[in-house]
């Protein structure tokens, strides 16, 4: 597997995890969500940076991009779409 492709599966990963949207993620590490959205697609490589902006804005250490995942591992199903229902 490629380092992109590590670091694009534990990007959603991590993030899914969290519950954020990309949109809240690119927000919080002051980053655009397309930009997001290309790294998590693998159409982006990013800089280290860019990986120290989104490991603090997930509280993960950055080695954490790098954790290969075990063989056979899917990659991270996205969060549901759309708005959240009104409480």
């Amino acid at each position: 597997m490629r380092a992109q492709d590590i670091v694009a599966h534990n990007l959603r990963k991590l993030r899914v995890k969290r519950g954020l949207s990309q949109e809240a993620l690119a927000v919080d590490a002051e980053l655009d969500r397309t930009y997001v959205s290309r790294l998590e697609r693998q159409m982006e490589n990013p800089t280290v940076a860019v990986l120290e902006r989104l490991a603090k804005a997930l509280s993960v250490k950055i080695q954490d991009f790098f954790v290969a995942p075990r063989a056979g591992a899917k990659f991270p199903a996205p969060l549901k779409g759309g708005r959240k229902p009104k409480a």
